[in-house]
């Protein structure tokens, strides 16, 4: 199984949070990782950000990337996306 967690931070504080499970054994990872970052996006009612260098960096290193104003076209009212694996299958 593939789970990320996605949480939406504001005057760090977490407001709202989602966990995407994705058991789709034929996808490859990136494919699984845009696909929760898609159902994120619907959950939250958001925009799809935009990925920066710095984003794939973080996430390549880490699991783990923020989305902040600089990746949505839209203004949001919170401060980051918080996009973090947290299961991963091999």
């Amino acid at each position: 199984m593939f789970r990320i967690w996605g949480k939406i931070m504001k005057d760090n504080r977490l407001v709202k949070d989602h966990t995407v499970c994705i058991e789709d054994y034929t996808m490859t990872r990136t494919k699984k990782v845009y696909a929760a970052l898609d159902e994120l996006c619907y959950t939250f009612d958001l925009a799809k950000p935009i990925w920066l260098k710095s984003n794939q960096q973080d996430f390549i290193r880490h699991a783990r990337t923020r989305f902040t104003q600089d990746n949505f076209i839209e203004s949001i009212d919170f401060d980051y996306l918080d996009f973090q694996v947290i299961e991963e299958d091999y």
